[in-house]
């Protein structure tokens, strides 16, 4: 039995485009009209950088993203710290970038900002230095985030949200349009809220859509009761879901190594 041959589609560059030489560009790289591709970037196989993208420098893209007219990748963090040392940009496959979000390389602090696979980052989203985004986040339109924010795998960030600098945004969380986040939001929660966020119970459709068993969200809920609506101090809620044998689930388990493990704050 014969194999098909694997055909590598050719790089298009339009004309009016500007690749600069030491740029490497995998099979199927299309780059259309007046983007700019700087110093030190790597794009992946079939990706498409669209109309007057720039990737300014230091920037690896993975295989088969989507980046929308006007996205601006990889240029310096604005931060006053930083004094031009070589830092990076990481995005992973099959991420989509929508028109005019705005990504900064990280500083020296860690090196890198870093963008999942499988995220979507709606237009004019602003993903500051240093931070990391998980694998299927969807940021949606306007939100900006300040440096050092962290959001985990599955968490939806609806629109015109502000994250504070170092927050953390936990797996599956769900966090409402125009809040004001500055502490962190545990997993599986949603939140919302401007000035001052509060949670509003187990996102419980979000794990349903993502296949997280009934066992799983029960055990959950449960324990966002006992942790947020019993009237006992963390530590103490802490104790008690830790103590009950129908909890012992290594969802919950993460749930609560992340509130321990908080150093802003659980917004609740």
């Amino acid at each position: 039995m014969k194999r098909a041959a694997v055909v590598a589609l050719p790089v298009v560059i339009h004309e009016t485009a500007i690749v600069h030489p030491s740029a490497v560009l995998d099979h199927g790289v299309e780059i259309e009209p007046y983007a700019i591709v700087g110093p030190g970037v790597r794009i992946g196989a079939g990706t498409r950088v669209g109309p007057r993208v720039l990737i300014e420098r230091d920037t690896t893209v993975g295989s088969d993203c989507r980046l929308a007219n006007g996205a601006v990748l990889g240029t310096d963090p604005q931060d006053l710290k930083y004094e031009g040392e070589q830092t990076f940009l990481q995005i992973g496959d099959r991420t989509i970038i929508r028109e005019f979000a705005t990504i900064n390389r990280g500083t020296a602090a860690s090196g890198r900002t870093v963008v999942g696979s499988d995220c979507l980052l709606m237009a004019y989203t602003h993903v500051a230095h240093d931070c990391e985004l998980g694998n299927h986040v969807v940021v949606s339109n306007a939100t900006n985030m300040a440096g050092h924010v962290t959001i985990e795998d599955w968490a939806i960030i609806s629109g015109m949200v502000g994250i504070h600098q170092f927050v953390r945004i936990g797996s599956h969380a769900f966090v409402g349009g125009a809040s004001r986040i500055t502490q962190d939001v545990a997993p599986f929660c949603r939140a919302s809220g401007n000035p001052t966020p509060k949670l509003y119970g187990i996102n419980t459709v979000g794990m349903e859509r993502r296949g997280i068993s009934a066992e799983v969200r029960r055990a959950l809920k449960r324990a966002y009761r006992i942790l947020f609506q019993s009237g006992l101090n963390i530590s103490q809620a802490i104790e008690r879901v830790e103590a009950d044998p129908e909890l012992s689930q290594p969802e919950v388990g993460y749930f609560l190594d992340f509130i321990r493990n908080s150093e802003r704050g659980i917004t609740f």
